[in-house]
């Protein structure tokens, strides 16, 4: 294709990125593998170790983010996965999920899950009203959009990386970021 003057034209324009969009998606993927880097070196027993009054060990609160913020959040919640409704249906959550997971096997879930959601955050207009919502949950209130999801999934994922870093420094003293 050519313009009036005979030059060609050149490929199609594409639509300019979304900064916040990516400024968004860049520090959830930061926070996955924050959360991650708490497991790394560990031996099972020791990432077994349950260190605080909740009784959660780090394995359990890898598998309590993958099912209750990745798949219902982003897979569920966004994508319409009906994985995420069997999860309610079943009155299951991440935390009893995670009983008896070992490290590598919640890793290796955890990075299934988040390839799921990467695969529908990249597909969706976070604009767009969200897929679905189960009656009921949570009151009255619900997201309304893709970003508000993301938003959402973003300060779930941080808060948890910090659990982890407060958990690895209760293990061996190592600090997630060391300021000198």
């Amino acid at each position: 294709m050519s313009d009036d003057a005979g030059t060609p034209a050149g490929p199609p324009s594409r639509p300019k990125p979304d900064p916040v969009r990516e400024q968004l998606l860049g520090q959830l993927a930061a926070q996955r593998r924050h959360l991650l880097d708490a497991l790394d070196g560990l031996d099972e027993e020791t990432a077994q170790r349950v260190l605080l009054p909740s009784g959660w060990t780090l394995p359990q609160l890898l598998s309590h983010v993958t099912h209750d913020d990745e798949l219902f959040w982003v897979s569920g919640v966004l994508g319409g996965d009906p994985r995420a409704a069997e999860l309610l249906a079943a009155n299951q959550d991440g935390w009893r999920l995670g009983a008896g997971i070992s490290a590598a096997d919640a890793v290796a879930g955890y990075t299934a899950e988040c390839g799921r959601s990467d695969a529908v955050l990249a597909g969706i207009d976070l604009a767009a009203p969200v897929a679905w919502w189960p009656d009921g949950l949570f009151g009255d209130w619900r997201p309304a959009t893709g970003t508000e999801v993301l938003v959402h999934l973003l300060v779930e994922t941080a808060t948890h990386a910090g659990h982890a870093d407060a958990v690895r420094e209760l293990i061996d003293g190592r600090q997630h970021l060391v300021l000198d």
